[in-house]
């Protein structure tokens, strides 16, 4: 299709494109997934403290390269980690 109606097609997507790599920076500036999954096994850690096996979670992000990373309000993705006091 050729014409303005094409040309209104390109600017729309360009614009959605935009917007949604400036809503997610690390898509446009690229990331690691591993330094992320490692950063998330701290933050937990600080926030859970003894109660979350940070080491633990670290190995894994190691063991998975970075595929399983965890959310501290996530219960399903910390629960691997977490303990009994």
């Amino acid at each position: 299709m050729v014409g303005p109606r094409s040309s209104l097609h390109w600017r729309r997507l360009s614009l959605n494109i935009r917007s949604f790599v400036e809503a997610e920076p690390a898509i446009a500036m690229g990331f690691d997934p591993m330094e992320i999954c490692i950063e998330n096994c701290a933050q937990c850690k600080k926030m859970l403290g003894s109660w979350f096996e940070g080491p633990l979670c670290a190995e894994s992000c190691i063991r998975h390269r970075g595929k399983l990373i965890p959310d501290c309000e996530d219960f399903a993705s910390i629960a691997p980690f977490l303990t009994k006091i």
